[in-house]
């Protein structure tokens, strides 16, 4: 029982990464109705931003380091993410294939920068000893890893729904996503709200990046991580319900569960090393099958 405990654990926590992954994807389709194809460009660039500073602070800084370590993380996935709006998604709004086609494009000059810069070999990040260890609650070994992947999940969460609901600029936000015109002869400008809003995205994503690097990717950091990354996101966001961020949640500890429950019982039992991630795949084309809005859209048929 306790290894099947602690097995649910390390799957919720990689579902609350998953979700702050997803959250920026939802956050940007749901208030912007943008696919956003080079998220997996900020999620890697906020992780390698991460993995400089550690590589500047003596055992990973202790706790303080480790809480700067992230907040470089969210903020170079913030800026990059808001110079791509300004820069090359704002001139295309109204032609959604040229978003898509303009955001797969950077993700491929990120991947490609990248790769000629550190080259196709993961990095180490320096991370302090306290987040190698585990927690012994009962009989449980719980790795320290998943509280911070729970903790950020769960903050996020909580700051992106007082955000969206009880602040000014939250308001401005959903309005202009409704009708923007009518917020912009309200003397309101839109464009610098939607910005924020890419710019939130990046953060979470960079975030989320760096986390998933030292909670389940052994503290390694490589230029295609993002992109890997990145597909289990689409499907949270899929299975949740496109621009729905209570459905993210929801579907992000779902997809972690399947997966992890899957890859111990079926994977490393059967040594099939897909186990995992097929058992992802066919949740989704369930639950697309029985409810194609995902989780929190309407039922149909």
């Amino acid at each position: 029982m306790s290894t099947f405990t602690a097995i649910l654990i390390s799957g919720i926590a990689l579902g609350a990464i998953y979700f702050l992954v997803a959250s920026g994807l939802s956050l940007i389709y749901g208030l912007m109705d943008i696919l956003n194809f080079a998220h997996g460009a900020f999620l890697t660039i906020g992780a390698y931003a991460g993995l400089e500073l550690s590589l500047h602070l003596a055992d990973g800084g202790g706790l303080i380091g480790f809480l700067a370590v992230l907040l470089v993380a969210a903020v170079a996935g913030a800026a990059v993410a808001a110079a791509a709006e300004v820069l090359l998604i704002r001139p295309l709004y109204g032609r959604p294939v040229s978003q898509i086609l303009i955001t797969i494009g950077l993700d491929l000059v990120v991947v490609g920068f990248l790769l000629g810069v550190f080259g196709s070999d993961s990095r180490q990040i320096v991370v302090p000893i306290w987040l190698t260890r585990a927690t012994h609650v009962g009989s449980l070994s719980i790795p320290n890893g998943d509280f911070a992947g729970l903790a950020a999940g769960a903050l996020v969460y909580a700051g992106l729904g007082l955000f969206l609901k009880h602040t000014r600029f939250g308001l401005v936000i959903r309005a202009g996503a409704e009708n923007r015109e009518m917020v912009q002869a309200l003397g309101i400008d839109v464009s610098k709200a939607f910005t924020f809003v890419f710019g939130l995205g990046g953060a979470a994503a960079g975030v989320a990046g760096l986390l998933y690097a030292v909670v389940f990717s052994g503290s390694l950091v490589g230029p295609t991580q993002g992109d890997q990354l990145l597909i289990f996101a689409f499907i949270v966001v899929v299975i949740g319900g496109l621009g729905s961020i209570r459905g993210s949640a929801i579907a992000g500890i779902v997809v972690g569960l399947v997966q992890v429950v899957s890859q111990f019982y079926l994977g490393s039992k059967s040594g099939w090393a897909e186990a995992g991630d097929i058992s992802v795949v066919i949740l989704l084309a369930l639950v697309l099958s029985l409810r194609p809005g995902g989780l929190a859209g309407a039922k149909q048929g």
